[in-house]
């Protein structure tokens, strides 16, 4: 079987975007030929698009692993994972405001807006702001309304 060449066109800039669904193939390349390599279990979990062809999606997860989904598997829904260490979800987008709860890295948080240094998200029922470089799946320069 002769597969064929990829011409994956990049996407303007790489952006963000999240898993529509609870279990998502991502496979060596764009086509359901190609195998799989592994299976996100983890509907809403923020993965980067980096490349795309046809109904294709290259992505890269948190630690940097690629591979292709189906874009029907993607959603538009921004998330977030919190990033490094313990991290405070604060009340306003401010270091001096009260803390609303401490996430753990890897929590998984809803992204409302984002604007400058600060995001703000819903984490477990509770919204609030936490800094932009405290998570991964928002750009430093990125403006989210």
């Amino acid at each position: 079987m002769v597969l064929p060449l990829l011409a994956a066109a990049q996407a303007d800039t790489p952006r963000f975007a999240s898993l529509r669904a609870e279990r998502v193939n991502v496979r060596s390349g764009p086509g359901i030929r190609y195998p799989i390599s592994w299976v996100f279990v983890r509907r809403g979990l923020p993965v980067e698009i980096t490349a795309e062809f046809e109904f294709w999606r290259k992505i890269r997860d948190r630690d940097g692993a690629e591979g292709w989904i189906h874009q029907s598997l993607i959603s538009g829904r921004r998330t977030a994972l919190v990033a490094g260490a313990l991290r405070a979800l604060r009340d306003d987008a401010s270091a001096s405001s009260s803390i609303v709860l401490y996430a753990e890295p890897g929590v998984q948080g809803d992204v409302l807006s984002c604007r400058a240094s600060w995001c703000e998200i819903r984490i477990a029922g509770q919204v609030g702001w936490m800094p932009k470089d405290h998570l991964w799946g928002v750009r430093a320069d990125e403006t989210i309304e």
